[in-house]
């Protein structure tokens, strides 16, 4: 059974028993023979499973860490009718570090008056991610949304105007007002709206609990349910929602969970490059 685990993408054999050790925020990609196979199981959650993109012989799982809270140590089994492996995953802190940011004073603390409207929009997207698409609708490799500077890492500890305290969620790219941001991967439109914190917003469903967001943008060129391509334009980046200037937020959803984009895709595009 093969596991790709490491900060640095590595990939290697792991056997029954073997403790390994995972950041929060990060993904685990487990890779198994499909032959036999009967269930994955995080504890006593039953995981999803899915065709191994490029192995017919194989299926694949992803096990994601939260950022928030995560749990000190789980256990992964992987169950065959002849065989089970269990394998102790322990949570690493990670090298996150902190930053300073400015915004607009009601972005910090909205109004009455936004109460309301920013709680349905939490609703909204929780309610998304909650939809299990039970097939790919990715194409082959994830691609960033653009080549730009990485101005903000995931995880990132932040201080809203020196009071308002939460962690970055995403990556932000370095974007002036009207940069074209193409689609990571072929998908459908599930969100397309302009949102109070995110501003101008776009979520794509890839297939498998995979989601990918877009947010501050000046311009939504797709609509809810539109069918995307991978390097499609989707929008212009912006400034909108709660932002301290123009870029382009992008974010990875797996199995409802919030994780580091750039861990995800390396790991993930590894899939494509075995037989």
């Amino acid at each position: 059974m093969r596991i790709c685990i490491s900060l640095f993408f590595i990939c290697f054999f792991a056997f029954a028993q073997t403790p390994l050790e995972l950041v929060k925020g990060q993904t685990l990609f487990l890779e198994f023979e499909k032959k036999d196979f009967i269930e994955v199981k995080n504890g006593d959650k039953k995981l999803n499973v899915f065709p191994h993109p490029n192995n017919d012989k194989k299926l694949v799982s992803l096990f994601s860490l939260p950022y928030k809270n995560p749990p000190k140590k789980s256990t992964i089994t992987i169950v065959h009718t002849n065989k089970k492996e269990n394998f102790m995953i322990y949570t690493q802190e990670g090298n996150y570090t902190s930053e300073t940011i400015q915004v607009q004073v009601e972005k910090v603390f909205p109004p009455k008056t936004a109460q309301e409207r920013i709680t349905q929009e939490a609703q909204e997207t929780s309610a998304l991610y909650k939809n299990y698409t039970q097939k790919a609708l990715f194409n082959g490799t994830f691609q960033l949304p653009l080549e730009s500077k990485i101005t903000s890492a995931y995880g990132k500890a932040r201080v809203f105007n020196n009071s308002i305290t939460s962690y970055h969620s995403g990556i932000d790219f370095r974007a002036k007002i009207g940069t074209a941001i193409k689609a990571a991967n072929s998908g459908v439109v599930v969100l397309a709206k302009e949102r109070y914190y995110a501003g101008g917003s776009i979520v794509i469903d890839h297939g498998y609990g995979i989601y990918s967001q877009y947010y501050h943008l000046s311009k939504l060129n797709v609509k809810v349910g539109q069918q995307v391509h991978k390097g499609q334009i989707i929008g212009l980046s912006g400034a909108s929602g709660r932002a301290s200037g123009p870029h382009l937020h992008f974010g990875i959803i797996v199995a409802l969970k919030q994780v580091d984009p750039l861990d995800f895709i390396a790991k993930f595009n590894l899939l494509f490059n075995e037989i």
